[in-house]
C-alpha cells in the first residue's frame, strides 16, 4: 500500500515552485495522491517563506502602472485573460499557503484547502491554455502583486487571512467576473465565457471556504463575527473596498446580510470621496 501523503508539507513543496505550469501540476498530482493515498496531517509549525514561488515574468509593477486593458488590434482582450489568469497563479498560491503555514487547525481546514488549491490550479491550466489560442503566454504582459500584499500581512493569523484574503480580496472576483463574461460574450469569445461561468460556480465555493474558517476561528476565541470582520476592514483598508457587489453570490458564499450592509456603507464612502 502506497503511504499517506504529508498534505502541509508537500503544499509547501508546491508553493516552492517557480514555474507555474509544474506548480498547478505538482498541485493537482498532490491532490489526486492524498485522494488515492490517504493523508497525513502534522500538526508543528513549518517555515513558509514571505515569498511563494514564482517566475522572472510577469513583471510586477504597481496598480496604476498597468495599461488599460483595452482592445486593440495587437492583443485583442488578450490583457484581461492574462489579468484573470494572473489571479488564478497567485490563487494556486494563496490556497497553499494556508495550507502550509497556519497548523494545529483541525483536518477539514486543510482538506478544504487543497480542494481550493485543486480548483485554483485547474483554473491557471484553462485560462492559460485559452491565452495560448490568442498567440500570447502567461508571463507576457505586467500585472500587480496586490493579492500577495495582503497575504503578507495576514501571515500571522489564520483568522486575519480568513478574513481578508477569501472574504475580501478574491470575493471581489464574484462582484468583476458578471460585466467581464458579458465584455468577452460581446466580443465573441465564448470559451473565454465558459470557462469564467466555471471559476464563478467554484469561487463562491472558495469564499465560503473562507467565510465559514474565520467563523469558525471567531467562535473558537469568542469573539463575535460581524464586529471582528468590520475591525479588520477598518484596520487593514481604512475604507478603500470597491463596490458595486455581486449581492446574491455573496449571500451564497456565507456574508450576512448585516455584514453586506457594512460593505455597502464602505463602498458609498469611497464613492463619495
Amino acid at each position: 500500500m502506497a503511504e499517506a501523503v504529508d498534505i502541509r508539507a508537500q503544499a509547501l513543496a508546491c508553493l516552492l515552485l517557480t514555474d507555474p505550469w509544474q506548480k498547478a501540476q505538482a498541485t493537482q498530482m498532490l491532490y489526486h495522491s492524498a485522494k488515492q493515498q490517504g493523508c497525513v496531517i502534522t500538526t508543528n509549525d513549518i517555515d513558509v517563506p514571505a515569498i511563494p514561488g514564482r517566475p522572472e515574468q510577469p513583471k510586477l509593477v504597481s496598480p496604476r502602472e498597468l495599461p488599460r486593458r483595452r482592445n486593440n488590434q495587437q492583443t485583442g482582450h488578450a490583457t484581461l485573460i492574462h489579468a484573470i489568469c494572473h489571479i488564478e497563479f497567485n490563487a494556486i498560491n494563496l490556497a497553499l499557503d494556508a495550507l502550509a503555514r497556519f497548523a494545529a487547525l483541525p483536518d477539514a481546514y486543510y482538506h478544504d484547502w487543497l480542494q481550493v488549491a485543486y480548483e485554483e490550479s485547474t483554473h491557471f491550466d484553462m485560462l492559460s491554455e485559452h491565452l495560448r489560442t490568442m498567440g500570447f503566454s502567461y508571463g507576457d504582459f505586467p500585472a500587480h502583486d496586490g493579492m500577495w500584499e495582503m497575504a503578507q500581512k495576514t501571515h500571522h493569523d489564520p483568522l486575519t487571512r480568513m478574513a481578508l484574503v477569501p472574504r475580501v480580496l478574491e470575493a471581489r472576483g464574484l462582484d468583476v467576473t458578471p460585466s467581464m463574461m458579458n465584455k468577452l460574450q460581446k466580443s465573441g469569445d465564448l470559451r473565454a465565457v465558459e470557462i469564467l461561468e466555471l471559476i464563478l460556480r467554484e469561487e463562491v465555493g472558495h469564499v465560503k471556504v473562507g467565510t465559514d474558517w474565520f467563523n469558525y476561528l471567531c467562535a473558537q476565541r469568542d469573539m463575535d463575527p460581524f464586529s471582528t470582520f468590520k475591525d479588520l476592514l477598518e484596520t487593514y483598508f481604512n475604507g478603500e473596498i470597491r463596490g458595486p457587489f455581486h449581492t446574491e453570490a455573496r449571500i451564497e458564499a456565507g456574508f450576512s446580510h448585516d455584514e453586506m450592509a457594512l460593505l455597502e456603507s464602505q463602498a458609498v464612502y469611497k464613492r463619495r470621496a
